[in-house]
């Protein structure tokens, strides 16, 4: 018996070498290789594209025109610029809401609560507060909207922090609770009487409204988060608190040893995650919709995930794949002139997420060459 399983092993230890022998190249997994980021960015969109150009050439329509025709819509006009700003903006704000998160590997995925959350807020200094002074009516908005969120944050942080319960299970639900407060407000208490039955809040007064630019529909808000960018630039880069939040970032343990206080850090990244969030649904609702109604947000929190992936985290990256984002969504409106739903935008905005998972792990395996002697 024991013969017999020498001649297998020595079987199969002689069809490991023809194998070998017969490739030059083996494929190896390091965990530590660096890949080039914007490099995988740039191939992932190319794959989502190349891969969602398949399903369109399944529905008998030529993937090119549908391109041209998204790209046409976006950035073809000044209208389409500037609703594609529009769109960027409360995606660049909470973009850098789930990117100060990951720093500290806090996978906060509760930016579409904390967004609905910032809108309410802000609503309610309009429901509430309908005598203020027309010059408070911004800044106050702002305040509470911004609070909102950071508190909508910390309910995900506190059981984290203290409780060590996983933060991917608490910000998803508190979406949906976040989204039911939304309903009961809009259908409830705050749906506007003279609305034909709207599920909205009566429309904003021009005081409680953001300027916009031109005669178009961007507005300022646009200003406050290409300011978020540079702070939250200057904050990581150039403060010790930043310094310390990119070590706990890369090793906790070491964060840890050096003394730096971790559960502070958490909560309060947290908070201001939130807060970003919260800023965006203050804007939408103050620069866009002029009132608080049903379906507010199309999703800008989980859309956020891929702003943030797709700019590897880059706050300045952040400007430009939100602004291509937006392009998606604005082209996806223009293709319904030939005959595609507007859905197309989401299903490339999946397509570029799978992929840019998938080049992650690809980028960290590495070809090696295998001696001959071996």
């Amino acid at each position: 018996m024991s013969q017999k399983t020498s001649i297998e092993h020595s079987v199969m230890n002689l069809k490991r070498e023809k194998k070998r022998n017969f490739l030059p190249f083996k494929l190896e997994y390091d965990p530590h290789k660096k890949s080039n980021n914007m490099f995988v960015s740039l191939i992932s969109i190319l794959a989502a594209l190349i891969l969602c150009a398949l399903f369109i050439l399944f529905n008998g329509m030529n993937p090119i025109t549908v391109y041209v025709k998204m790209l046409q819509g976006a950035f073809g006009s000044s209208f389409g610029i500037s609703e594609t700003l529009v769109k960027a903006t409360p995606l660049l704000l909470c973009g850098l809401g789930v990117a100060i998160a990951y720093r500290i590997s806090i996978w906060n995925i509760g930016a579409e609560g904390q967004f609905l959350l910032g809108a309410i807020g802000a609503t309610a200094i309009t429901i509430y507060l309908p005598q203020l002074p027309g010059i408070l009516y911004i800044p106050l908005m702002l305040i509470v909207g911004i609070a909102s969120g950071a508190l909508w944050g910390l309910l995900t942080a506190i059981p984290r922090t203290y409780f060590q319960v996983n933060e991917l299970i608490t910000s998803l639900m508190l979406n949906y609770v976040a989204l039911l407060l939304l309903d009961y407000f809009v259908f409830g208490p705050w749906r506007d009487p003279e609305g034909f039955n709207f599920p909205g809040t009566p429309i904003f007064s021009p005081s409680q409204l953001l300027a916009t630019i031109g005669d178009t529909r961007l507005h300022i808000g646009l200003f406050f988060a290409v300011l978020a960018v540079v702070l939250f630039s200057f904050l990581m880069l150039k403060t010790r608190w930043g310094y310390e939040l990119r070590l706990l970032g890369a090793n906790p343990s070491a964060a840890k040893y050096a003394g730096i206080r971790i559960n502070k850090h958490i909560l309060i990244v947290m908070m201001i995650s939130g807060g970003l969030a919260g800023l965006a649904g203050m804007i939408e609702v103050s620069g866009v919709a002029g009132r608080l109604m049903y379906g507010v947000s199309p999703g800008y929190g989980y859309t956020a995930i891929i702003v943030a992936w797709l700019a590897k985290l880059n706050p300045f990256a952040m400007i430009i794949s939100s602004v291509f984002i937006g392009g998606l969504i604005v082209g996806g409106y223009s293709v319904q002139t030939i005959g595609l739903p507007s859905s197309m935008s989401f299903m490339l905005q999946g397509a570029i997420l799978f992929c840019l998972i998938g080049g992650e792990m690809l980028s960290k395996y590495r070809l090696k060459r295998v001696n001959s002697e071996d």
